[in-house]
């Protein structure tokens, strides 16, 4: 008799920092910083916006609360991504 995997594997992730400078994101054995420079959305967004965050799949984080979709690689390399939309005024 063999057991079967029950339910789908979830990817866990946490905001484990949140600064003047900007945020620290945890996602397996990686922490990753986002600075208010290369993601200013995060910047005047409340504590609880920014600390509800998901990954849906690995290396692809959302923020329901604030609509920010983000994957691992325009967070290591915000400077091959120049294109950003603006925070509102």
């Amino acid at each position: 008799m063999s057991s079967k995997q029950r339910g789908i594997g979830t990817s866990e992730v946490e905001v484990t920092g949140i600064s003047a400078h900007g945020v620290w994101l945890l996602s397996g054995q990686e922490e990753i910083f986002l600075s208010y420079e290369d993601f200013p959305w995060f910047k005047d967004a409340s504590v609880g916006k920014i600390l509800n965050v998901e990954e849906p799949t690995p290396g692809h984080f959302y923020w329901p609360d604030l609509d920010i979709d983000l994957g691992l690689e325009s967070i290591r390399h915000p400077e091959r991504f120049p294109l950003r939309a603006r925070r509102d005024p």
